[in-house]
């Protein structure tokens, strides 16, 4: 745990962000927590106050304060609508580091972070045996989205309907990749995230097929590790640190031009969070993240705005497939990514792209959010469903594979059969059918 001297320190530098807020309000009418509760204290306004009087409070009642501050999306929302500039999110990233400093970590999230997300080697072989005893316990649902359920009632499952680990995961079945570009091609580096290693494969693999089509070189180097946006969410600095440098030292090793990922989470981690929570470290740690922050682009981002998108005529009979898009708000309201992957989506003439309403409004994920508060998750998580329903649309595509869990989960539990992609899934779907 920190020094109290460390800790004032902290909470010191933390009070000179926080007098930027002037508690107008403006987060409430865009909080998906508190439009579910109605609870001041689940607003962004409501947990600025708190964090003012931290020091007393911390002292007086550190599960309280820790309990509203966990209470939140990480969304990014209130951010995006503060007229003074508040940054909300790093308040609160500071504000949980500040309060596991103090508190020490829970015995399960330091066993699962320090003991396993902090060692990718660990972390793969846990997951392996995961996915290979998972449909003793589980039985398949929905065979359109591709979720299952718990078969014997699970205090950690209850009754959600989730994607199955796959089979292999990605590193398994394309550990690395150093591929030289076409001329005047540029050279991208591939971070694939978990969630696309270990649940989605499929979604890297069309990554890596749509980036050899336009002809770019890949650098893609094995034993890659988590982003680290699970550990500084819980307040775990150490393991986040880890992650970065670990991350840092393979991808440096090679030679490009971007870096790119197919994860929201994933990309505003790199470009935002890895930046903002190093701030305190040394020049050289600053500048290599900095570097790489500027070099890290989402993959709909990187094949419309610098490469360009590949048309091809309609393949198919009939009338072209109903899809609709959700913004993950990672990739909108923290990157400003939102027309980019309707074009990725709309480049696939087999699909006719038509908005939901509230496209860009959260879908109640939020990554240990879900577990910890799995009935608000699934209540935000029940509009963002009934917004896709209301479209027609019989695809729902995402940049985000956190969404993707997230929305599966929702419409499953409805009974929809509405399959969930991502975009680049159906443009490289246009670019096999090319002549």
């Amino acid at each position: 745990m920190a020094s109290v001297k460390e800790l004032t320190r902290l909470m010191k530098k933390l009070e000179d962000q926080l007098v930027v807020c002037m508690r107008c309000g403006m987060c409430q009418a865009v909080c998906p927590v508190f439009a579910q509760t109605g609870r001041e204290a689940d607003v962004a306004r409501g947990k600025l106050a708190l964090l003012d009087g931290l020091m007393q409070e911390m002292f007086k009642d550190p599960q309280g304060v820790c309990e509203r501050l966990n209470r939140c999306l990480l969304c990014g929302s209130c951010a995006a609508n503060c007229p003074s500039g508040v940054s909300v999110m790093e308040i609160f990233l500071q504000a949980r580091a500040i309060l596991a400093g103090f508190m020490g970590l829970p015995p399960a999230k330091k066993a699962i972070l320090r003991g396993m997300l902090a060692h990718p080697e660990l972390f793969d072989h846990v997951m392996a045996w995961g996915a290979k005893f998972q449909k003793i316990f589980t039985r398949e649902v929905n065979d359109v989205i591709g979720t299952s359920c718990a078969r014997i009632n699970s205090p950690l499952i209850g009754d959600r309907h989730f994607r199955g680990l796959a089979e292999k995961p990605f590193h398994r079945l394309l550990p690395a990749l150093d591929t030289a570009p076409a001329k005047g091609r540029p050279r991208a580096a591939f971070f694939v995230g978990c969630l696309l290693d270990k649940f989605f494969p499929d979604i890297a693999q069309a990554v890596v097929a749509v980036l050899q089509s336009h002809a770019v070189g890949i650098f893609m180097p094995p034993g890659q590790a988590c982003c680290g946006i699970p550990a500084v969410s819980a307040g775990d600095t150490q393991t986040f640190g880890k992650l970065v440098r670990h991350n840092l030292a393979l991808f440096e090793a090679g030679r490009f031009d971007y870096l790119v990922t197919a994860c929201a989470t994933c990309t505003s981690t790199i470009r935002k969070v890895w930046p903002m929570m190093l701030r305190e470290e040394t020049a050289a740690l600053r500048a290599r993240v900095e570097k790489m922050a500027a070099k890290t682009l989402d993959v709909n981002q990187f094949l419309v705005d610098e490469v360009g998108l590949l048309t091809c005529d309609r393949q198919k009979d009939g009338e072209p497939v109903a899809v609709t898009y959700h913004d993950p708000c990672h990739l909108k309201k923290s990157l400003g990514v939102a027309a980019q992957p309707r074009a990725v989506i709309t480049a696939n003439p087999d699909y006719r792209l038509i908005e939901m309403p509230e496209a860009d409004a959260c879908c109640g994920m939020g990554g240990s959010f879900n577990l910890q508060y799995y009935e608000l998750s699934a209540g935000i998580g029940r509009r963002k469903r009934d917004n896709i329903q209301a479209s027609g649309a019989v695809v729902v595509a995402t940049g985000c594979p956190a969404c993707m869990l997230q929305i599966s989960d929702t419409l499953s539990r409805a009974g929809d059969r509405v399959a969930v992609r991502h975009p680049v899934q159906l443009y490289a779907e246009s670019l096999r059918s090319k002549p």
